[in-house]
């Protein structure tokens, strides 16, 4: 981890450092007592830009290796999914929208409970839509339909157990095996400028919740994340 996030953070500052020459070697040639140049001046605002940008990009990597890294702190209480779940499509639903990509819940009727901690689960399911609509918005015109879908259900493990099953559904490309195989890897990723953590960091939570999580996708045919945790009468 530490390699990678060295390698991760080598690329901007190396790019901060060369618009931080520029831009002082630019201010050098400003005249002392005639009007600046405006293609100089143009030249210098995109050399600070350039800065601000990856200043934040920066910090961007930073903040999700410590989310990544950090301590995961805990409150699991009794909670219905189905109102987390729904909680979330009501905030994350007008986003989707402005990518194009329309987002529907699907919930049983009544309570479907487990020991979660909602706050976890909620950042849990935001990177997991982000994800997907990020994937569906990537997608050429007429491509087919963009849908994302949250769906509830109630289910058993391998060992017969009842759990409470929650999975994301989007409808986007796919993913080839070789990908799917490396998903959960940290600092992996086929996005520019992602950082290779969202994902390594969303198992983290739900496992620090005692949930797991899984991936089935195949190239052209979408991808559905499911989360499982035990469930509760």
């Amino acid at each position: 981890m530490t390699g990678g996030l060295a390698h991760e953070i080598k690329n901007p500052l190396s790019t901060i450092g060369l618009n931080a020459q520029l831009l002082a070697e630019g201010i050098d040639e400003l005249p002392a007592d005639a009007p600046p140049d405006p293609e100089l001046k143009q030249r210098l605002s995109r050399r600070l830009t350039s800065l601000r940008r990856e200043t934040e990009r920066l910090r961007g990597i930073l903040t999700d290796f410590l989310s990544y890294a950090g301590e995961v702190r805990v409150d699991l209480k009794a909670t219905d999914i189905n109102e987390v779940v729904s909680e979330l499509a009501d905030f994350f639903g007008p986003q989707a929208q402005q990518q194009g990509v329309r987002m529907r819940l699907d919930a049983p009727g009544g309570t479907v409970r487990a020991h979660v901690d909602p706050a976890l689960l909620k950042q849990a399911l935001l990177n997991l839509a982000l994800n997907s609509v990020q994937a569906l918005a990537s997608m050429p015109a007429g491509s087919g339909p963009r849908e994302l879908i949250l769906k509830t259900s109630r289910g058993h493990d391998a060992e017969k157990v009842p759990v409470v099953e929650i999975r994301v559904i989007d409808t986007g490309p796919g993913m080839a095996p070789e990908v799917l195989a490396n998903l959960f890897t940290p600092y992996f990723t086929t996005k520019a400028g992602g950082s290779g953590l969202g994902l390594p960091t969303t198992r983290r939570l739900i496992e620090a919740q005692n949930g797991r999580i899984e991936v089935h996708s195949e190239p052209g045919r979408g991808t559905v994340f499911t989360i499982a945790f035990p469930a509760l009468a």
